[in-house]
């Protein structure tokens, strides 16, 4: 049985935490098997010491639904602790934050994406933390999409931004903890920082292979499904073409009013759609891009996830849609995620270059052989920080 770090800390007393004041980074996600909260485990486990919460991005409850929508600080009715925001006035912590902690534990449910802000936050966190003498521990868990699988081009510097300040790739194949422990490493930030591991997980084992629940970690995550694409799919937020938000199936559909799915069926090659299907459709979203208006596009249906690259997949989506429609594509301008200035898609993709050889032509296939050294490099680099066989 894969049990979660929450769960091992809860279970046995970790000593360091013994007469600690604590404070805890979660969310509404951050639960046992049982479906019992974190912040109601730690206060059985370790009476009195919780002193206040800490939420990321779509705030401590997953309510906000989309990019740049703000929580604020609030009390939290359930304990009535403090909620410090960390998507709102600030991302990264105050020292005044830390002042009634000793240790900050760290309890979020990642998706095994370079652009999902969640582990950012974490990296300021550790930045107040070795500014204050704070001690970090990551409650680790299991990266939904596998552990051996990585995808993608490296960030290159200046597309550094919230939705990545690391040289790290698309599908980064860490854990939350792993990840930490390698930017805590790479970016030289220097926190004192332990991570309890999840037990029993191995790095081939998805989702559905632990055992343990599908809670969604934000609004527009609703499923394990949602996970899988979403290292590609996620592309679509830089663009005029709707992800879908605004329907069941956010990341699964994607589309647009000027969308006519058979012709892009007929601009793909195979090797682009490997390990998935695209069936065709039409769809309204009720809110966001193109909200009230019918899209042409496509669900994707992953059938085997050992083939499947989700990057290579919506990189000729992407490809693809911008030679059909010349007039109808477009990207989208800034400002995204509190960056006012640089293209939303270089943020994204995290290298300029990756975009031009695409808008050039480049087949995907060519794209991605360029980078593959590096990527090779990257596994060398983070493998002595692997926690799990």
């Amino acid at each position: 049985m894969i049990r979660t770090g929450i769960e091992q800390v809860c279970r046995s007393s970790l000593a360091s935490l013994r007469g600690r004041r604590l404070g805890l980074l979660a969310n509404q996600a951050s639960t046992d098997r049982h479906f019992t909260h974190s912040r109601d485990l730690l206060r059985r486990a370790y009476p009195d010491q919780l002193t206040c919460l800490f939420s990321p991005q779509h705030g401590f409850y997953s309510e906000k639904q989309d990019n740049m929508i703000e929580s604020d600080h609030a009390i939290d009715t359930e304990t009535g602790l403090p909620v410090h925001s960390l998507y709102g006035e600030t991302r990264k912590p105050s020292p005044a934050m830390f002042a009634d902690i000793d240790v900050l534990l760290v309890d979020l449910v990642d998706v095994g994406t370079r652009v999902y802000t969640f582990i950012w936050t974490v990296v300021h966190c550790l930045e107040t933390a070795a500014e204050t003498n704070t001690r970090v521990v990551v409650l680790d868990r299991p990266n939904p999409i596998g552990g051996e699988l990585m995808e993608g081009n490296l960030l290159r510097p200046d597309c550094s931004s919230f939705v990545g300040r690391c040289a790290i790739p698309m599908r980064h194949g860490l854990t939350l903890g792993e990840l930490a422990l390698f930017c805590n490493r790479e970016m030289a930030i220097g926190a004192d920082l332990e991570v309890v591991p999840a037990q029993g997980w191995r790095r081939h084992q998805l989702a559905p292979d632990t055992g343990q629940p599908w809670v969604f970690p934000s609004p527009n995550m609703p499923a394990f499904a949602t996970a899988l694409v979403y290292p590609g799919q996620v592309l679509w937020e830089g663009t005029n073409i709707s992800e879908g938000r605004g329907t069941t199936l956010p990341f699964e559909l994607f589309g647009a009013p000027f969308v006519d799915p058979r012709e892009v069926q007929g601009a793909l090659r195979p090797a682009d759609l490997a390990g998935c299907c695209l069936r065709p459709l039409w769809f309204e979203p009720t809110s966001g891009k193109w909200g009230g208006r019918t899209c042409g596009g496509f669900q994707i249906h992953v059938i085997d996830t050992d083939l499947f690259r989700p990057y290579r997949t919506s990189l000729a989506l992407l490809q693809a849609l911008r030679i059909l429609y010349p007039e109808g594509f477009a990207y989208k301008a800034p400002p995204y995620e509190y960056e006012f200035e640089r293209l939303p898609m270089d943020l994204l993709i995290g290298d300029r270059k990756v975009r031009e050889g695409l808008e050039s032509g480049l087949p995907v296939a060519d794209l991605e052989a360029a980078w593959q050294d590096e990527l090779a490099d990257y596994r060398q680099r983070c493998s002595p920080l692997f926690l799990y066989d």
